[in-house]
């Protein structure tokens, strides 16, 4: 046994005098590095050998030399400081742990203690911790009583707003509201309707537009100077169907879909619902027309906070019309969520108001083109107005009207040929094609127009204008400046001088712009 501890003595002294020897090393180097002393005899010894010249090659020598002892010494400084701080890091995160599981042990520690109170409660009425308390109906109403009841209740779910709309609708059927009206009549009703009973006095063209851009697709943009009515409009529509417009203010911080739908806390455990997502979630339980309204949707990137919705909007089936606003569900999560998904009502419009000035952006190809622009740019004439009550309106009626329109009074074969040739000359003078959401879009929102009272050249001259032309303005003005007239000639040979004023009138607009 001796003879095997001097084995392994000397056996591990090996190892050791080498570490021993390289921090020996390691610090005599640095000592060595650092030997003032030495440096000096050097340059004694080789002082009375040195020519003029060569002590300037000294002095450079010497500079030299201390700029690399000093580099090494903030070297050293620097790695010792990033180790104290990353160490300070390290300490203040583990305090920061102790301190969380002391907060979490307190609020265990509180909600004992409401249990413990919630007990002797139960116990003072004479029940037995899980018994029904018997209430006499005197007690069930009275207003205070039911007013903790119900804020208690509502306590308990993440979507309080959209649980009491469960609540409020857990009876409610749909109503038939036997609507009999044409769309030419409902141009007039809600014309009139505006004007007698809000003062507010639109053109029997400007409401026809807007009717027929909402057969057309969920987003209508109304557009123009400041003061012509534009938010009035979409207010008016509110009234008028019964069902106030959602007006959300559009503010410059919004920057995703947060802001309209709301966020799920992690901290409080609760959805922050907006009243844009409740009207939403409610309009889902009924057959009644609904609007947002995006007051000043530009004043924000509309493709970052819309841009899902866009999106969703788009779907040919309602079906896949999904939102996903949490990504799991709960047992006491809403009826119409499911699996933390929300399904997009079809019975609601979304209005979008945009004000062209240097404090908002320029809104997309993007939109525009799931979007339709209606221009508002002149106050309404004031009119004597037939007295007009607001109606109840059916979602499916007036969608059904939409869809008759577009089977009874489509566009012509005479008109689509012309529209095919005005494509292949825009292509090949100016580079920009047709799309097929756009032409698609255009046979909607003429046969509604047409059978609201328009006429078929009227609103494919104005869909034209606002959808096609308007891509004009992301090209050089100068280069296509030449190109004007002749595409000017181009639209009276084909749909005639008396027509199709809207798109002239915007491309000599064009032209004054150069």
């Amino acid at each position: 046994m001796d003879t095997f501890i001097r084995f392994l003595f000397e056996f591990m002294s090996v190892f050791f005098s080498g570490v021993g020897m390289m921090a020996k090393g390691i610090f005599g180097g640095f000592i060595q590095m650092f030997n003032i002393p030495e440096y000096l005899y050097v340059i004694e010894f080789y002082r009375k050998d040195f020519k003029m010249s060569e002590w300037v090659l000294v002095v450079i020598a010497v500079i030299v030399m201390i700029i690399i002892l000093a580099l090494i010494i903030l070297l050293i400084w620097f790695l010792i400081r990033k180790y104290i701080r990353f160490r300070k890091t390290l300490v203040e995160q583990e305090s920061m742990l102790e301190e969380i599981g002391t907060l979490n042990k307190k609020v265990a520690d509180l909600v004992q203690e409401k249990e413990q109170i919630l007990a002797m409660k139960v116990s003072q009425l004479g029940l037995k911790p899980g018994e029904e308390a018997t209430v006499t109906s005197e007690e069930e109403n009275t207003p205070e009583q039911q007013g903790e009841e119900s804020q208690e209740d509502l306590d308990k779910y993440r979507f309080s707003k959209l649980h009491a709309v469960d609540v409020e609708f857990a009876n409610y059927k749909i109503q038939n509201y036997n609507n009999t009206f044409t769309l030419e009549e409902l141009v007039e009703s809600f014309r009139n309707f505006a004007a007698s009973k809000l003062k507010l006095y639109y053109s029997t063209e400007m409401i026809r537009l807007f009717i027929s851009a909402l057969s057309a697709t969920k987003l209508v943009i109304l557009q123009g100077i400041s003061g012509t009515g534009k938010t009035s409009l979409a207010y008016a529509w509110g009234k008028f169907i019964r069902h106030d417009a959602i007006i959300a203010s559009v503010q410059p911080s919004w920057k995703d879909r947060t802001e309209l739908f709301g966020y799920f806390n992690e901290f409080t455990k609760k959805f922050n619902e907006t009243e844009v997502l409740k009207w939403m979630y409610l309009a889902g339980y009924t057959d009644d027309v609904y609007v947002t309204v995006l007051d000043e949707m530009n004043i924000a990137r509309v493709e970052y906070y819309f841009a899902e919705m866009l999106s969703i909007l788009e779907m040919p089936s309602r079906d896949e019309w999904v939102i996903e606003l949490v990504p799991s569900s709960w047992d006491t999560d809403p009826k119409r969520i499911v699996g933390g998904k929300l399904k997009i009502p079809g019975n609601m419009w979304y209005i979008g108001t945009i004000n062209n000035d240097d404090s908002t952006f320029a809104v997309t190809d993007k939109v525009y083109d799931r979007a339709m622009p209606i221009d508002i740019n002149e106050k309404g004439t004031p009119f004597e107005p037939v007295d007009t009550d607001s109606m109840n309106i059916n979602s499916s009626y007036l969608e059904g009207l939409f869809a008759k329109a577009k089977q009874e009074t489509p566009m012509t074969k005479e008109m689509e040929a012309k529209i095919n040739e005005m494509d292949d000359y825009v292509i090949k003078h100016f580079r920009i094609a047709f799309g097929n959401r756009i032409v698609k879009q255009m046979r909607d929102f003429v046969a509604t127009y047409i059978t609201a009272g328009g006429k078929e050249v009227d609103g494919v001259d104005y869909y034209i204008a606002r959808k096609i032309l308007r891509k004009f303005e992301q090209l050089n003005l100068a280069y296509i400046r030449d190109e004007i007239d002749p595409f000017i000639e181009f639209l009276d040979k084909e749909f005639g001088k008396e027509n199709f004023n809207e798109c002239k009138e915007y491309l000599r607009r064009l032209q004054k712009m150069v």
